[in-house]
């Protein structure tokens, strides 16, 4: 098995690439081992290894992001080995019916508008966003703000803010009159 490695826009977060699908639907993002608890055992062994504060479970990538004061060139090794091991033995990511769903807080009356945002999140932003190992996910819509949970690679992100507001904000605010501003939460 040979495991692709790609830094992200984030110098704390490590983009892993096993080759093979890694979760058939959605996303999956871990802040801690206890989030990762009876969740994943993929996420639970990354947690393991010391220095490993995030975990986050794409398509068909892991991004693993690293305490300030840990160097890749020391823990690389050790979360390669751990995904190799994992993927080689055919171990499940994720625990039978654990989800990672989020609630999403919106007025019934703007369903029409958070449909549109919906879809050019979908289609014109995750994608990108996934190439740097992270994901934007919609979590809510009132009086104009456009909320936006940012995980993986993206959630702390030095240049997060900058690809919130001038990217996306200035797209959605193009696209659907309706939204003033963007937030993450």
């Amino acid at each position: 098995m040979f495991i692709q490695t790609e830094q992200t826009p984030n110098p704390a977060t490590l983009k892993f690439i096993p080759g093979q699908a890694v979760l058939a639907d959605g996303t999956v993002d871990f802040r801690s081992a206890d989030d990762a608890a009876g969740k994943s055992p993929l996420a639970e062994r990354l947690f393991r290894i010391d220095d490993v504060s995030g975990v986050f479970l794409g398509a068909d990538f892991i991004s693993v992001t690293k305490s300030d004061d840990a160097e890749w060139p020391l823990l690389k090794p050790a979360i390669l080995g751990v995904i190799m091991e994992h993927f080689t033995a055919g171990n499940a990511v994720m625990t039978e019916g654990a989800s990672n769903e989020e609630e999403e807080d919106y007025n019934e009356e703007d369903a029409e508008v958070v449909s549109q945002i919906k879809e050019l999140l979908e289609t014109r932003v995750r994608p990108v966003v996934a190439q740097d190992g992270g994901d934007i996910v919609f979590h809510g819509f009132q009086k104009g703000v456009v909320l936006l949970h940012m995980r993986g690679a993206c959630g702390s992100c030095p240049s997060a803010t900058l690809t919130l507001k001038s990217g996306i904000e200035n797209m959605l605010r193009h696209y659907v009159p309706e939204v003033t501003e963007v937030r993450a939460v």
